[in-house]
């Protein structure tokens, strides 16, 4: 493959700043942008091994000093040969190098690329590709232990079991037949239902993380709700830790939606503050409630706020009443730290839904706010998932469901009394599924879309 170059770092100024670079004959090619204090030449360094020296720019001249690395074929991130330069972070610096490099005879990488050749040359699987991505984009502590682990092919290894399992049935079924007159013991129907059944749990327990990989990568859609001037904004801006929204003791104060993302309970919420739901003659103050009523439409998880210093309003129910349609919705009692107003009798009556926590806060003292943060971190447990076998997308989520759905069909061909060849039909479906899963037997077209996601250097 031709040799590929990218600045790996941001494009803001920084302490340090890396370029990446690989493809076969890449030593030889940095050796003309880089000059060793050693004396020795770029591709005689010792791998793996930081070597100081200086940098230079298309003309020869010295553009800066730093550091270098070089990485054999078969030992590097891509498995070809590979370098690495480690320069101060100004962007005109790493520019200058990476045009050098090209003057040389490099290439741009495109987005994703280095991670796509370490996929091609079998350095990793694509579940482990994908998690690179990952890994880069984690904003939770969970998300980049779960991305970590699958960068180690903790979700390939569970997958291959299933994968291996199949295999071996269909391996022995394609032996006694071509083999006839070999000693092969054939495959027995209760071996056959046993691994058809063991199969088929390990699936469905992958494919029940779905859910849980998905609160991960994107959050978890928020909203608050409630009557002008009951403390949404207030709880918007303790939970953030930050005055985010304007608070003032002016009714109707935020107009449109404000958001912003806050880790509560160790759930990543994408907080929405919206504007008091009430009936009003403003123009503008009535397009910020329509807004309000898209979003609590919309919302994954409400935050329904009322004023515990007050007494319940009709706009109150009404509000109550909207937030109860929904299967996950917390009731706030704002401004705890005031005299307090007799609490009203609720009852919710299917098809609405009693909130899964009460919870009293003060946006002002903090009070109240570790209750809500464990209302919402029970509302999105962790569970008992070892950390890497989370699916994390829908092309992984899809993949396992067809494979579970054509182990499924097997075992249905298999207790219906249908020969040997139709239910290893169903069983090769899943497996072909599940190579797509990993990268075994994924399409070229579908490689591409993967991997142009990516940032460039990566």
């Amino acid at each position: 493959m031709d040799v590929i170059a990218a600045i790996a770092t941001g494009s803001a100024a920084a302490a340090i700043g890396i370029v990446r670079v690989s493809g076969d004959g890449c030593h030889a090619l940095c050796g003309r942008v880089f000059r060793a204090g050693n004396g020795g030449s770029f591709a005689g360094q010792t791998p793996r091994k930081l070597v100081l020296g200086e940098m230079l720019d298309r003309s020869g001249q010295v553009i800066d000093q730093g550091l270098a690395a070089v990485f054999p074929a078969g030992g590097s991130y891509t498995g070809e040969e590979s370098a690495e330069f480690y320069c101060h972070g100004s962007p005109v610096v790493l520019q200058e190098l990476l045009q050098a490099l090209f003057a040389a005879g490099a290439r741009q990488a495109k987005p994703g690329e280095f991670t796509k050749r370490a996929f091609l040359n079998g350095r990793m699987d694509l579940t482990a590709a994908e998690a690179v991505a990952d890994l880069i984009d984690a904003e939770t502590a969970e998300a980049a232990r779960n991305a970590a682990a699958q960068v180690g092919g903790a979700l390939a290894r569970s997958v291959e079991q299933v994968y291996g399992a199949l295999m071996d049935i269909a391996s022995r079924f394609y032996a006694v037949v071509d083999y006839p007159d070999e000693d092969i013991e054939p495959l027995q129907h209760a071996e056959i239902a046993r691994t058809l059944a063991e199969s088929a749990a390990r699936l469905r327990a992958i494919l029940a993380t779905a859910e849980r990989g998905r609160v991960l990568k994107r959050g978890v859609a928020a909203a608050i709700v409630g009557r002008p001037n009951v403390g949404k904004s207030s709880l918007l801006n303790a939970l953030a830790g930050y005055d985010r929204s304007i608070v003032t003791d002016v009714a109707g104060t935020t107009r449109d939606t404000v958001e912003e993302k806050v880790l509560c309970g160790g759930v990543l919420l994408r907080l929405i503050d919206t504007a008091g739901i009430r009936e009003t003659a403003d123009a503008v103050e009535k397009i910020g409630v329509e807004r309000s009523r898209a979003a609590l439409a919309g919302a994954e998880l409400v935050l329904a706020v009322l004023d515990s210093s007050a007494p319940l309003t009709a706009e109150d129910e009404e509000i109550l009443l909207a937030a109860a349609r929904h299967e996950k919705w917390i009731l706030v009692w704002s401004k705890c730290d005031l005299p307090t107003a007799p609490a009203p009798v609720l009852s919710f009556d299917a098809p609405h839904h009693a909130p899964a926590a009460i919870v009293e806060v003060s946006a002002h003292s903090g009070a109240g706010l570790d209750d809500l943060e464990r209302a919402v971190a029970a509302l999105y447990p962790a569970g008992t998932v070892p950390a890497g076998v989370i699916l994390t997308n829908s092309r992984q989520s899809g993949a396992v469901a067809r494979a579970l759905d054509a182990v499924t069909a097997a075992r249905q061909a298999l207790e219906s009394g249908m020969t040997p060849d139709v239910v290893l039909t169903d069983a090769e479906e899943a497996m072909e599924a599940l190579g797509e899963l990993t990268g075994r037997t994924v399409r070229e077209d579908l490689v591409e879309t993967i991997f142009s996601r990516f940032c460039v250097g990566k």
